[in-house]
């Protein structure tokens, strides 16, 4: 097989698996804890947490940016039928940066990973990323020059595959739809918190030692998870029994 199929490949394979990357990085993220947390680096803190959790906010709302904006049938991928796409999305925030979504994950992983308080780790997990992500949107990319050829070309030429170029910014020529993102970031959304309460509940374990599960949440965390998990609950409902979230010309295929 030819490098660049191999390379197409694996990056569809790496995406349709992409769901288990969090199982990965919370054994790596316990194991370091465990053995090689950095004392320099606070176990538990109230700025600490609001920092890390800013970075992780920031992500979501590139995401929530991305998505809000974007109609449907645009550049996407599905896991089922491989790669989808209608039309190629060039304007709004996809006439900065090629791969918006892949970018706001890093930052809702980043701050998550900060937090697990090991410098080296942070730089380890930014590096896999770097490398795990360059597969997927090599081949997400792949099929859009196959399928769209010089407006792929034209566009990719101008515009950042990650690093956003804000001088390229053209209106998306869509009104913010607040309930697509409502719709499909809910668990996202969810999960940061849920991450942040569980590594609070490591490290605290592992530093003092408590036998009684309700002293090993700090109460910010438990605040926290208790008002995303109502957010999540009332949002999975309505998206499951009702149709106040849809918006007709918005269904959006997920990264």
């Amino acid at each position: 097989m030819a490098l660049i199929e191999e390379f197409d490949k694996s990056g569809n394979w790496l995406f349709r698996w992409r769901s288990y990357l969090p199982l990965a990085l919370y054994i790596l993220a316990a194991l370091v804890i465990v053995f090689e947390q950095d004392t320099d680096m606070p176990t538990y803190e109230f700025n600490w947490a609001i920092a890390c959790l800013i970075v992780s906010l920031f992500g979501q709302v590139i995401r929530a940016i991305t998505v809000g904006f974007t109609p449907k049938g645009t550049s996407g991928r599905n896991t089922k039928e491989g790669q989808v796409a209608e039309t190629l999305n060039t304007k709004g925030i996809y006439s900065t940066v090629r791969h918006p979504l892949y970018l706001g994950n890093y930052f809702m992983w980043l701050g998550i990973i900060i937090y697990v308080g090991n410098w080296w780790f942070t730089i380890t997990c930014t590096l896999l990323f770097w490398l795990y992500y360059e597969r997927i949107m090599f081949a997400e990319e792949f099929f859009l020059r196959g399928k769209f050829g010089k407006t792929y070309l034209d566009w990719a030429a101008k515009t950042p595959s990650f690093f956003p170029r804000f001088t390229n910014w053209e209106s998306a020529g869509w009104n913010f739809s607040i309930k697509n993102v409502l719709k499909r970031e809910y668990n996202g959304f969810f999960a940061i918190f849920i991450s942040f309460a569980l590594l609070d509940v490591l490290k605290t374990f592992i530093h003092y030692g408590y036998t009684r599960w309700q002293d090993l949440v700090s109460p910010f965390w438990w605040y926290a998870l208790a008002i995303s998990f109502v957010i999540f609950i009332v949002l999975r409902s309505l998206k499951k029994y009702t149709r106040v979230l849809d918006v007709k010309g918005r269904e959006f295929v997920e990264a």
